[in-house]
């Protein structure tokens, strides 16, 4: 195999969803990006849109964005997210700004696995988001 592949997988028997895939299987040579917990905060350490989790995610999908791009790669060569949001959040307008991130791509979706949960690292962070990217040599 002369260049890498990815293939995103939702195998028939597992429920089919246009919001996230259910296997990721990559093979030949490629190159692997792991993208730590984002939150919203900028280069300057200032939080942003506290108490607004669009506008939280919306930067949190920026610092990505900025780390993929350090690396060679973009939010198209992701293939899984792991996202957490704080307790009692609406989580549709995170949705929403993702939506306006991804755009209308018509690839597979990536796999995504999300959580509640109680407290972040910050009081002001409402939510949390890593990234596995992999970009075909």
């Amino acid at each position: 195999m002369t260049s890498g592949r990815v293939e995103l997988l939702s195998p028939d028997g597992l429920v089919k969803s246009p919001a996230f895939s259910h296997v990721a299987a990559v093979s030949g040579p490629v190159r692997t990006i792991y993208v730590g917990g984002q939150d919203a905060i900028t280069a300057d350490g200032e939080v942003v849109g506290k108490g607004d989790l669009g506008a939280q995610t919306t930067q949190i999908l920026a610092n990505i964005e900025t780390a993929l791009a350090a690396a060679g790669a973009g939010l198209e060569h992701v293939i899984k997210w792991t996202v957490f949001v704080v307790e009692g959040q609406d989580v549709r307008e995170a949705f929403a700004a993702f939506q306006r991130a991804w755009g209308d791509r018509t690839t597979p979706p990536p796999l995504i696995t999300a959580a509640f949960v109680r407290s972040l690292g910050h009081p002001d962070w409402l939510a949390e988001v890593d990234a596995v990217a992999v970009v075909p040599a």
